[in-house]
């Protein structure tokens, strides 16, 4: 029965490692794609030629989500790059996750921008997306910047999120600089996508 589940365990993190390695690199185009929002629109990634956008993989029952948003980090950080013209797009990749689902989420934590619906998993394997929250920002000329963790400190505590480094507020803030992105990968952390079959 251990072997099993150790068995298993090894299956998921291969299936994540291989999926990982899928995606866009950086500095290659990011794929477009269109998904509804929690609203029922529709929104196209090709709809924000020429802006930075952020894609964020949600999942409300993921703890390392939960930190982001029942501190107010992550409302926060889109606000105040809102103002400078920079787009945020949460995808929800969770196979039991739908429109309805991304409402009440959004509602719960007054999330005023798109929370997408991905429940067939098909965005998020587009892009390679393996964790809960895991990051991409997408340059200006709609070249993939960055990817990977949204900050330093691997954990579901929130008093860590004051000493943790942001590396999306880094990117974003040397690509309105015009600037390369320094650190433009690192390892997401966070809960697997809740992929379905």
């Amino acid at each position: 029965m251990r072997t099993a589940k150790i068995s298993a365990v090894l299956l998921s993190l291969v299936a994540v490692s291989s999926l990982w390695a899928k995606g866009p690199k950086v500095g290659e185009t990011a794929p477009d794609f269109s998904l509804t929002d929690q609203n029922g629109k529709t929104v196209k990634l090709s709809d924000y030629a020429g802006k930075i956008v952020v894609l964020e993989w949600f999942n409300d029952g993921c703890p390392f989500v939960q930190k982001q948003y029942n501190s107010g980090a992550m409302n926060k950080l889109a606000a105040k790059y809102a103002g400078q013209g920079v787009v945020w797009l949460a995808i929800n990749s969770t196979h039991t996750a739908d429109v309805a689902h991304n409402a009440s989420a959004a509602k719960k934590w007054s999330i005023d921008r798109p929370v997408l619906d991905d429940h067939d998993g098909s965005v998020g394997r587009l892009y390679g997306a393996t964790n809960t929250p895991n990051m991409f920002v997408i340059d200006a000329s709609g070249k993939l910047a960055y990817r990977g963790a949204i900050d330093s400190i691997a954990s579901a505590d929130e008093s860590d999120l004051a000493s943790a480094k942001n590396y999306v507020a880094a990117a974003i803030d040397e690509l309105l600089a015009g600037k390369p992105v320094t650190m433009s990968e690192t390892k997401p952390y966070g809960c697997t996508v809740k992929y379905g079959a």
